[in-house]
């Protein structure tokens, strides 16, 4: 399992969650690479397996290679600051993307073909910048919110805006469920639950304090974290808190990754869940446990910076050149095809 971060300082953090002596319950966070990728601080981050993205207010996207915990690439084709970054990988490629989604902040997003990276298009869906980006597990369209205080809905095969409608209000980030059928987004300390189909209104999530980071889990879960320092799961069924570890950092949360497996696990898998403070420290932790003790950290690492965004992976990496360009053929209803 691969653990990114970007921070403040323009540092990029890469971490590999290990058991150690053959104990699922004994695991360490071991540095796989640090140091200064951007000319500004790094605004978000993707991963999927062996592939991992940052981009930056430096108006650049980097790649890396995780199996070889090295920087391969850059792409300068954004037209703002980075906003947000996802990478999307077919049932069929389970450990390599076949595209890279990016968002800006002048309305602007892009789409590359992720093998190799090669730009396809880019897109005005905002009049103002894009504050979150969410691909339909699909792969055919994606959820975009932004400082215009719009909800726009792109079609990733056609490659153009299909949907847009005012909120009303500026919503910070949009995030689609594991299984396609709802969406999230969050507004101040409120997270919204919406029928993906017609974007219908289910629940509201309400938190004590401003959220900051949300990511969805398995059973109807949504995790969330923020201005309140904690570590809280929603049931997006019954609206209820289904466990929250309290305090789980000493600053507010600015990121969080869900993970349910870790190399050399045995087959009773832990549930785990990463976590990342503004402080600079990472920790993972087995959610179960919140609710029956004061929860402890299984792993922790200090990066000393200021992190602005966690992403993680629990695909194991596998050696693969980025460069190569030699692919299967491609689906027809991927969303390279029609670009």
């Amino acid at each position: 399992m691969s653990l990114v971060a970007g921070s403040y300082e323009r540092f990029i953090w890469g971490f590999k969650l290990k058991t150690l002596k053959h104990s699922t319950e004994t695991l360490t966070l071991s540095p796989i690479f640090s140091f200064p990728s951007h000319l500004s601080p790094i605004k978000s981050v993707a991963v999927a397996g062996s592939v991992a993205v940052s981009g930056g207010s430096d108006d650049t996207i980097k790649i890396y290679d995780l199996s070889t915990s090295s920087e391969v690439g850059s792409l300068n084709d954004p037209t703002a600051t980075v906003t947000s970054l996802a990478l999307y990988t077919p049932p069929s490629l389970s450990s390599f993307p076949r595209n890279l989604f990016s968002a800006y902040d002048d309305g602007n997003i892009s789409l590359y073909d992720a093998d190799p990276f090669v730009h396809l298009k880019t897109m005005k869906i905002h009049k103002k910048g894009v504050n979150d980006l969410s691909v339909h597990p699909s792969g055919k369209l994606a959820l975009t919110v932004g400082r215009d205080s719009c909800l726009a809905m792109v079609n990733l095969v056609r490659g153009r805006r299909s949907f847009c409608c005012s909120l009303g209000k500026e919503a910070s980030m949009v995030k689609f469920d594991c299984s396609g059928d709802k969406f999230f987004m969050v507004m101040d300390e409120k997270i919204s639950v919406h029928e993906a189909e017609d974007a219908k209104l289910i629940l509201e999530l309400e938190s004590k304090k401003k959220v900051l980071c949300i990511a969805p889990g398995m059973n109807g879960l949504v995790y969330g974290g923020g201005e309140d320092r904690n570590l809280t799961a929603w049931d997006t069924v019954s609206g209820k808190v289904a466990y929250c570890i309290e305090d789980a950092h000493s600053y507010r949360l600015k990121g969080i990754v869900v993970l349910s497996k870790i190399d050399g696990a045995s087959e009773d898998e832990l549930f785990l869940v990463a976590s990342a403070s503004s402080d600079g420290i990472i920790r993972v932790w087995d959610v179960r446990m919140a609710n029956k003790n004061k929860s402890i950290p299984l792993a922790e690492v200090n990066t000393k910076s200021r992190l602005t965004c966690l992403a993680g992976s629990s695909v194991k990496s596998i050696k693969r050149p980025l460069a190569d360009s030699s692919k299967s053929s491609k689906e027809e209803d991927e969303p390279t095809e029609d670009l």
